[in-house]
């Protein structure tokens, strides 16, 4: 048993990793403001803080009352339109915030820490399915916000930080108790979704000019139980003074246009779509390499279908269907 610190643990990702390291025997405190997480997707066998990473004080208090080992680090904002839009906003909350939060943990001697990181590292790949090692040009304030951080952890690993950098492609899905409840929604499953419910006139297809099999650009759908798998791997075997860097996806891209039909077909609903102009910044096709965590942790995906994670998705909004408020 490992006791583990996650921030961000009333979040998608957070609340569905924190369900399976409790599950792994784990002992689980998050620690959430709340400005974008929900109180109810906190596990009611982990300890709460209601705390900014910034809170020098409470991630102390936290790190001590609970005897924290390692962290597991989702708590960020995470919108790559709006960080566009409010560039100070993501560097102080997520670069400058980190540091703050890493500042803490190293004078708490907690020296083990798994960052949520991103595909938007990447940019515009030179080449698909995207390894490790590809050339990294973040096009998002978001994607450089992340960046920073992984920089970051590199030269902190020089005195002894053991770190695992995970760059996730699209999460989707949901587990039995903990789903996805964004506001606003800015993810492709749960807005289509919301069409077949009623709750969203239609879905607007950005572009169906693209070089791919429909015109729509692919995006590689990795399911939110086998990110969490990823992390509980990565926090049990990392060591002090590792560094780490993996992709996570399932190493296989679904339009846009094929997302839609599958969701046509586990709802059994009309999905209204549109197409409009392309966004700025768009890839053509963003896939994951995964080899390098399956080698060296025995990772391996255990949801590829896709209807299989639509269906994940839409099982939880039913019981759901306003999120988590109703």
């Amino acid at each position: 048993m490992v006791n583990i610190l996650v921030t961000g643990g009333a979040g998608y990702i957070g609340s569905v990793t924190s369900e399976a390291l409790i599950a792994r025997g784990h002992r689980v405190t998050v620690l959430d403001n709340l400005v974008t997480g929900h109180r109810e997707a906190v596990h009611p066998e982990a300890a709460f803080v209601e705390a900014d990473i910034r809170d020098r004080e409470a991630v102390s208090a936290a790190v001590r009352d609970r005897q924290v080992e390692a962290t597991l680090h989702f708590a960020a904002l995470s919108l790559v339109g709006e960080s566009m839009e409010r560039p100070h906003d993501y560097f102080e909350n997520n670069t400058v915030g980190t540091l703050e939060l890493l500042g803490s943990l190293e004078r708490a001697g907690v020296r083990k820490f798994v960052l949520s990181s991103t595909a938007a590292l990447f940019g515009t790949p030179e080449s698909v399915p995207i390894a490790e090692d590809a050339r990294i040009a973040p096009e998002s304030v978001y994607g450089e916000t992340k960046y920073l951080i992984e920089r970051t952890l590199a030269w902190l690993a020089t005195g002894g930080l053991g770190y695992a950098a995970l760059r996730y492609f699209n999460a989707a899905g949901a587990s039995e108790t903990y789903g996805e409840d964004h506001r606003p929604e800015s993810h492709l499953i749960p807005l289509v979704l919301q069409v077949a419910a009623g709750q969203r006139e239609r879905i607007s297809v950005f572009g169906d000019d693209y070089p791919t099999v429909d015109g729509s650009c692919l995006r590689d759908y990795i399911h939110v139980r086998d990110l969490a798998d990823a992390h509980v791997l990565a926090v049990e075997s990392l060591r002090p003074g590792e560094r780490r860097s993996y992709n996570l996806g399932n190493g296989r891209g679904f339009s846009v246009f094929e997302v839609i039909e599958a969701c046509r077909r586990v709802t059994g609903c009309e999905v209204a779509s549109e197409v409009v102009g392309r966004r700025a910044g768009d890839p053509a096709t963003l896939v994951a390499d995964s080899g390098k965590i399956k080698r060296e942790l025995g990772w391996q995906p255990r949801h590829h279908d896709l209807d299989e994670i639509v269906g994940s998705a839409w099982n939880w909004r039913q019981r759901h269907p306003h999120g988590y408020s109703g």
